[in-house]
Formats: structure tokens, C-alpha cells, sequence
């Protein structure tokens, strides 16, 4: 599936799964794993502050706040799942992890799930169709909050050398 790289020196580079996923497949990986759920989340948190200043729940703001919401919460659950599939199930089967460093970078990355997906419940109506508009701000920026943390974190692991957690393998994963 993934295979480490060789650096120039001939030496494997020791990567996270998270980091692996998204050096490999340039420019395609990177775009469909990171560019368009972090560009439709930063959307998101954008026009939710506006929201927030404004305290305007139609308009223009509100409907790309509202369309980035849905298609993030459905893009971001097919990733999951994929990954799920492809990856996190293999990877732990076969004891291919990379050391904690590795887990906590691609364990934090799937979480982004739930609130990505809370935000389209929200927005589709499907959970707090009673709610008042304050009440559906208020849990809709919760959500963008626990994205942003969640993914910063996977960011931060992912970036790791999993070797400085114990982890000493230099295996090709094919």
C-alpha cells in the first residue's frame, strides 16, 4: 500500500503512517486527505465567526457555512471509512504500526470524524431539528473547536519521527 522513501543519502526515512499517506501519490493524496477537508473546515470556521459577530443565520454567509458543513461531514465520513478499511484495520492485524507516535497521528486524523459529521447532522436537520438558531450555534462551533484540535494534534503526531516514541522498525509496507 504505502511504501517508506529513501531520503538522498540512501538512508529509509522514518515517517508516521499520517505523514506516509500524505507525502505518497503527489499531488492527489495530499489534496484528498488534507487540502479539501481543511479547506471546507477553514471555510466553515471563517463564515462561522461572521455568524457569530453577526448574528445573522440567513444570507449568503450562512448557506456556504451550511453547504461546506454538509459536504465536509460526508467527504470527511467516506474518509474514514476508507481508511478504516484500507489502513487501521490492516495496520493493526498485521502489528504494522509504527509505535503510539503513529497511532495518536492517524487515530486523532479519523476522530475529526465526529464533529465533521455532527456539523452535517446539525445542518441537514437530522439532530437539533428543535433547537433553537442560538442553540445550533452553539454546538456547531463546539464542533468546529474539537475539528480544529483534533486535527491539529494528528498534524503535530504525524510530523513526528516515530522512532523517538520506541518505535524502531524500517519495514516496507507495500
Amino acid at each position: 500500500m504505502w511504501m517508506y522513501k529513501q531520503n538522498a543519502g540512501g538512508d529509509w526515512m522514518n515517517m508516521t503512517h499520517y505523514m506516509e499517506l500524505l507525502a505518497v501519490n503527489q499531488p492527489w493524496n495530499l489534496i484528498l486527505f488534507m487540502a479539501i477537508p481543511v479547506a471546507l473546515a477553514e471555510t466553515i470556521a471563517i463564515t462561522e465567526l461572521a455568524i457569530l459577530f453577526t448574528r445573522r443565520f440567513d444570507g449568503m454567509i450562512r448557506k456556504v457555512n451550511k453547504i461546506c458543513s454538509i459536504i465536509v461531514g460526508i467527504y470527511f465520513l467516506g474518509i474514514f471509512i476508507y481508511l478504516l478499511v484500507s489502513a487501521v484495520i490492516p495496520f493493526t492485524l498485521n502489528g504494522e504500526w509504527r509505535g503510539w507516535i503513529d497511532i495518536i497521528a492517524v487515530g486523532f486524523y479519523l476522530v475529526g470524524v465526529i464533529p465533521l459529521l455532527g456539523l452535517s447532522l446539525i445542518d441537514l436537520g437530522i439532530i437539533g431539528r428543535r433547537w433553537s438558531e442560538e442553540q445550533k450555534l452553539k454546538y456547531h462551533s463546539t464542533f468546529v473547536g474539537i475539528f480544529l484540535v483534533v486535527a491539529h494534534i494528528a498534524m503535530i503526531f504525524g510530523m513526528l519521527d516515530p522512532s523517538i516514541g520506541g518505535d524502531h522498525s524500517h519495514h516496507m509496507h507495500m
